[in-house]
């Protein structure tokens, strides 16, 4: 019996986050820049969970340098827009990647 496109979408999800949440662990190096910087932030929504889980995402798709900014933006907000209007070529990559990490964790950790 064929499974509703709903279930199965659910399940190559909840697969995916498995997969991705195996080779975070793996990994053996976290430095849980961007997990301390979410918690600490005082967000109502700032779970311990959803804020591990944002760091899991950050290990596989950040380097520890772009985790490092990253982190930052969470005390001083105003220092991601400097980053994302910024015309050097090496803010502009890292605005690529930072966009592609908030995307997957959006994906991953909701």
């Amino acid at each position: 019996m064929p499974m509703p496109s709903g279930a199965c979408s659910s399940l190559l999800k909840n697969i995916s986050l498995a997969v991705l949440l195996l080779c975070a662990c793996s990994t053996g190096v976290r430095a849980d820049k961007i997990e301390q910087a979410c918690v600490q932030s005082g967000r109502d929504a700032a779970s311990r969970a959803l804020c591990g889980c944002i760091q899991d995402v950050a290990n596989l798709t950040l380097s520890g340098a772009d985790q490092k900014l990253a982190s930052s933006f969470f005390g001083d907000p105003h220092k991601a827009q400097e980053i994302r209007q910024s015309d050097r070529r090496a803010h502009e990559r890292f605005w690529e990647r930072y966009k592609e990490f908030g995307q997957t964790a959006l994906e991953f950790c909701n």
